[in-house]
């Protein structure tokens, strides 16, 4: 595309951005309808009342019932391919009908085909076994899995003497040693381990000593749940984490608890019209950072000043001002979301401070930008690298440190002393020195062979692992660029970061498509997301021919297909998900940098 057709492009692309700014201040996006989602919703909606909430549980089973895939299966979105987790526990949410319901007993027939096909025989506890093996260690969805499918009667009324014990008993323990205990859930599933534990113990068999010590803690863990309670009902604002939790404790006596009213309020108020429920209400906070980063220096030709200044007080708004109730984190810090359930993060954050930096002259958001950037210090790992919600637990992947999130909280960091640098104390710059010099750290040695980063929370469904090697280069590489614009930068760490860019670039020129496409890694087919994030990170006079294979790739994919969304995101417990504004944010910074090169 030549620079008239870019430009052109970019008017048509940042209108439809533009356009989808709510007059709150925030964009909203759309996750991807969840298979896993419904039937999760649909268990809980059923054992809390089946008639009153008929219509509901009806309306979720017909969307089962159209999005089936061909062989039998469920993926986690309607896009991606079946997978054993999901289709298991769509079987067993339609279990409970398929007795007085000849349509969903037909469909759950095509599910048990698919199973087998599988091996995977549903009337026994090879079942246990398979789900056990497939998540080894990390209990955070296999056991809520095999707790449902019990309750469901899948395989037989004996199945939990094969369910583990979620110890729930260690969440009575002081939050300061959660990390420290050899928890067999990640950080942010404390509700599931709390509540399924409850359930597995009330219908599995253990010694006395246990059954003694967990029948009086079960009291003071239903406290604990009651105050990790957010105002929606929906902690996290998680459907199927919240019915988990929802199931597990109506199955265990204590439907009449706020936690289960809560709950069911949430389910009936965040399904939507077709019948189906996302996983999360949405990702308004992260769309949002992205959407405003997007625009780079063309920000104010879409986005009037008014309506920077309202998205910018939208963000100061909802920006966590004290000890949140969930995981004990200080204040300063932003989720994912302006709902109640929303948790601070180590990737919303720094994106919300970029944001903010972009948004007002830096007078006008002093304060926040400063909390976020000390909320930011404490949670960074002694290896230097960011997690996502919680400082010191590393036992479980999700709860250790990543390059994505490390490399944006680097970029934030700098960004932070290049703007307020003479505001600051001597004791305030030694530290973000010290935090952006331990992040450095983090990523080169974390930069593997091939010059490439691994993200944590995104994916690609066709790769043999599904690890993406491109979005998590491509997004550290960007990262690493834009803070090499900073001019505070002593000369060693200026020379890290273009060795570190320099072979980051080579592995994205090694994996691009022959067609100018970049899928998850080499020989993957393109999707917009990962092109477009390629090209951003490519963006240079030298990568030029390059980069314009990638846009005329993205021309022709949005001609034909418009903003089509790709399952890349992962979500709780490796659940996939795409979201709306994914592609279209990815293909306005790809075409905002790469204009910004040409007209230099």
């Amino acid at each position: 595309m030549d620079q008239k057709q870019l430009q052109n492009r970019l008017k048509e692309v940042g209108r439809f951005v533009a356009t989808e700014l709510k007059p709150e201040g925030y964009w909203e996006g759309k996750l991807s309808s969840s298979a896993l989602g419904v039937a999760v919703a649909v268990a809980a909606l059923h054992f809390d009342d089946k008639k009153t909430h008929a219509p509901e549980i009806k309306a979720g089973i017909q969307w089962l019932q159209k999005n089936i895939n061909a062989d039998g299966s469920f993926g986690d979105t309607p896009e991606s391919p079946g997978n054993v987790s999901t289709s298991l526990l769509v079987y067993a949410a339609l279990n409970l009908y398929a007795a007085v319901d000849q349509s969903v007993k037909a469909t759950q027939s095509q599910i048990e085909e698919y199973l087998n096909a599988q091996k995977i025989d549903v009337a026994s506890s090879q079942v246990v076994e398979y789900i056990l093996e497939h998540y080894q260690n990390d209990y955070t969805f296999s056991v809520p899995i095999l707790a449902m499918c019990g309750l469901c009667g899948v395989p037989d009324e004996s199945a939990f003497r094969h369910v583990p014990q979620l110890p729930f008993e260690l969440s009575l323990m002081p939050r300061r040693f959660y990390r420290l205990l050899n928890l067999s859930v990640v950080s942010y599933a404390i509700p599931a381990l709390v509540a399924v534990g409850i359930v597995i113990f009330k219908k599995k068999k253990s010694n006395l000593f246990w059954r003694i010590v967990r029948h009086f803690s079960i009291k003071k863990a239903m406290r604990i749940l009651h105050r990790m309670l957010p105002e929606s009902g929906g902690y996290l604002e998680a459907i199927p984490l919240t019915a988990f939790v929802v199931l597990s404790l109506l199955n265990s006596g204590y439907g009449d608890t706020e936690v289960v009213k809560k709950g069911i309020r949430f389910l009936k108020n965040t399904q939507r019209d077709d019948g189906s429920w996302p996983i999360d209400v949405d990702l308004s906070s992260w769309v949002t950072s992205l959407s405003v980063k997007a625009y780079r220096s063309n920000l104010t030709a879409f986005i009037t000043t008014d309506l920077q200044d309202g998205i910018a007080d939208h963000f100061k708004l909802i920006q966590n001002e004290g000890v949140h109730p969930f995981n004990g984190t200080g204040q300063g810090g932003w989720g994912w979301t302006n709902y109640s359930g929303s948790v601070p993060d180590g990737d919303d954050t720094p994106g919300t401070i970029l944001a903010l930096l972009k948004l007002q002259p830096k007078n006008r958001e002093k304060k926040e930008v400063l909390d976020a950037v000390k909320w930011l210090g404490k949670l960074q790992n002694n290896d230097g690298g960011f997690p996502t919600f919680s400082r010191g637990w590393g036992k479980l992947p999700f709860d250790q440190s990543c390059s994505d999130l490390t490399g944006h909280c680097l970029l934030a960091v700098s960004a932070v002393k290049e703007t307020y640098n003479h505001d600051l104390r001597k004791r305030e710059i030694r530290k973000l020195e010290k935090v952006a010099a331990g992040a450095l750290s983090f990523l080169k040695k974390h930069q593997r062979e091939d010059g490439s980063w691994l993200p944590l929370w995104f994916g690609n469904q066709l790769t043999p692992d599904h690890k993406n090697p491109v979005y998590g280069t491509a997004k550290v590489v960007t990262y690493l660029k834009d803070a090499l614009a900073h001019q505070w930068l002593p000369e060693n760490a200026r020379v890290q970061l273009e060795m570190m860019v320099k072979k980051g670039n080579d592995f994205l020129v090694s994996v691009q498509n022959e067609d100018g496409s970049w899928g998850g890694d080499k020989s993957i087919p393109g999707t917009m997301e990962e092109t477009a994030l390629a090209v951003s990170a490519l963006s240079s006079k030298e990568n030029l021919e390059i980069c314009d294979s990638g846009l005329n790739w993205l021309d022709r994919f949005y001609t034909e297909n418009g903003f089509k969304a790709a399952p890349i995101g992962l979500y709780f417990a490796s659940l996939w998900y795409d979201e709306k504004m994914y592609p279209v944010t990815s293909y306005l910074e790809a075409i905002s940098r790469v204009l910004e090169v040409k007209q230099d």
